[in-house]
């Protein structure tokens, strides 16, 4: 099986890829011929995940899907959530997003906050959804050099590390985009 995943970001492609069975074969925008950014403008994941995979579905006609990931931090009533990638601005910088999320939470004792990831999935025009979320807390500080996005300040709960203390495969094993991507993957071995 062939599947577009209607993204640029190289980061989840490697996290992805590892997780998926040998009988999907990942096809990415650039090798049908879309190299230039993908809209996204919905006001929630789900829309912003269907955005993507529809865009390419119905621009190129292959099968395709996409994934949107919000972090909710309790303390700042949700934020970022939809607007994760670019809290800090449209130049989409990680260290500025953290930054901004720890100026912000200077104070916070409680530092509650869930990661959450939606994929949409389009087959034949007709989108199918897939969630996973992981509850945790925002460290004072950033922990850790791997992964990407808010990693080094994301702790899940039952763990004294952040994703970016991780291995991929460590994270894999608990991630939220883990938990969606499972999810995917059993759908499609239906």
């Amino acid at each position: 099986m062939q599947l577009v995943f209607a993204t640029h970001n190289k980061h989840k492609v490697s996290e992805i890829s590892l997780l998926l069975p040998s009988f999907i074969t990942l096809i990415m925008p650039d090798m049908i011929g879309y190299t230039d950014e993908i809209p996204e403008t919905g006001d929630t994941l789900a829309a912003n995940a269907l955005q993507k995979s529809m865009f390419i579905y119905e621009k190129y006609g292959y099968d395709c899907f996409a994934d949107d990931t919000g972090l909710e931090v309790k303390c700042l009533d949700g934020r970022p959530g939809v607007f994760s990638a670019r809290y800090a601005g449209e130049g989409r910088s990680a260290e500025e997003n953290i930054q901004k999320i720890l100026g912000e939470m200077k104070d916070a004792k409680d530092r509650t906050a869930v990661f959450k990831t939606v994929i949409a999935l389009v087959i034949k025009g007709k989108p199918v959804f897939f969630e996973g979320n992981v509850k945790g807390h925002i460290a004072l500080d950033r922990m850790g050099n791997g992964g990407f996005g808010y990693d080094p300040v994301f702790v899940p709960e039952g763990s004294t590390r952040s994703f970016a203390q991780m291995t991929l495969v460590e994270k894999n094993t608990q991630s939220h985009r883990a938990m969606a991507v499972k999810k995917f993957v059993e759908y499609l071995k239906k």
